[in-house]
């Protein structure tokens, strides 16, 4: 009989190396690459009470890497993001569980809008676009990413979707700045979801972040809100009134955020909304008409 090892052990020497790496969940990690491997869920995994050794060292060659401090996402190659499965690596940004919170406020907003158009600013993965398309078929869905990098992986899981049988998306590269890109819908949307780089230059980031997220999709000048700033009137310009949008910022911008939209008079309903942290994560607004601001 091939000698076999208790997986317990394993997972507790791979914990205790991932700790030393100063990986901040180490063993959650641990456990969530030992189920990756064995191609089950978390919460089975110690159904499996031995692993052969050859099945040890490649199991511990993955958890080297993510000592290295390579994102579990990197390593998994897909991340799952509402209804989608989006892959990511090197050269995009890796979608978190709280966009998932914008992504569901979006939805719910649409619910009653029949074949809404949506549109998804400053992409990256596709994630929140293809989230779209996979809960709601019938829309139309726009996607804007200007990186190059990001873009062949919008594109990618874009592909990946469809070959799957779900919907796709109109994906655009560009400048979302760049009223070119999207004059033929000004006016139009029904929904914008936006997950711009916010994070204020400078701030010390957690070793994924800094050495494996491009710079360009998390850093935004010295308070975050570059990029921010001119998208307001961006927005303004593609929703129709009635229309709503959903904007992630940074848990430090929980009230000069907010503050942007409310000074525009196209924009009523300015409402900020937390993470599963608590954290302030994202604001919404709703474009109204002038003329109800006027007599």
């Amino acid at each position: 009989m091939a000698d076999t090892t208790p997986l317990r052990m394993v997972v507790r020497r791979a914990t205790d190396q991932l700790a030393a790496a100063g990986v901040p969940t180490p063993k959650v990690d641990a456990e969530e690459l030992a189920a990756w491997l064995l191609g089950v869920n978390r919460t089975r995994l110690y159904l499996t009470p031995l692993v052969s050794p050859s099945w040890a060292d490649e199991y511990l060659s993955y958890v080297d890497r993510r000592a290295q401090r390579v994102p579990l996402q990197h390593i998994f190659g897909s991340v799952p993001f509402g209804g989608a499965q989006i892959a990511v690596g090197p050269g995009v940004f890796v979608p978190r569980p709280e966009t998932e919170l914008l992504l569901q406020w979006g939805l719910a907003a649409i619910a009653d809008v029949r074949d809404p158009l949506v549109v998804d600013l400053c992409t990256g993965s596709g994630a929140l676009a293809l989230g779209v398309a996979a809960a709601r078929p019938d829309a139309r869905v726009i996607a804007v990413e200007q990186q190059a990098g990001a873009l062949a992986w919008a594109r990618r899981n874009n592909e990946q979707q469809l070959d799957a049988g779900g919907a796709g998306i109109d994906l655009r590269g560009g400048d979302v700045l760049d009223a070119r890109v999207l004059g033929d819908v000004e006016g139009q949307v029904d929904l914008a979801l936006v997950n711009p780089p916010y994070v204020p230059d400078g701030t010390p980031v957690p070793a994924e972040v800094a050495e494996h997220d491009p710079a360009e999709a998390v850093f935004a000048g010295p308070d975050g809100l570059a990029l921010i700033r001119p998208l307001v009137s961006v927005l303004a310009t593609l929703l129709h009134p009635g229309a709503v949008l959903a904007l992630e910022h940074d848990d430090t911008q929980g009230e000069s955020v907010p503050a942007l939209f409310a000074a525009r008079k196209l924009f009523a309903d300015v409402t900020d909304h937390d993470d599963l942290a608590g954290r302030p994560r994202f604001v919404t607004a709703t474009r109204v008409s002038l003329r109800r601001h006027t007599t």
